[in-house]
């Protein structure tokens, strides 16, 4: 199987791994976000936003958003972004 840069895979509290593709990575209020999908998933629903938070230059987590403004601040800043391609 090719190996995509694109895809990365998630371990879930259950230890049970899942691809996701990057959508996008995106700055919101000096913050990174990425918005990851389950591989094969073609509904938008299934989009999932994280917040990429960097342990040094090269290696960095992914961290769920707790804090709804924040949430809220990252989806309408991808929602432009999304409407201002078509």
């Amino acid at each position: 199987m090719e190996e995509r840069d694109d895809i990365i895979t998630l371990v879930d509290e259950d230890g049970k791994e899942q691809d996701f593709e990057v959508i996008m990575t995106l700055e919101v209020e000096d913050n990174e976000y990425a918005i990851l999908a389950p591989v094969g998933s073609d509904d938008e629903e299934d989009a999932y936003v994280f917040k990429i938070v960097y342990d040094n230059e090269e290696e960095f987590s992914l961290v769920a958003i707790e804090d709804d403004e924040e949430y809220e601040n990252v989806v309408a800043t991808y929602e432009t972004l999304m409407d201002e391609e078509m």
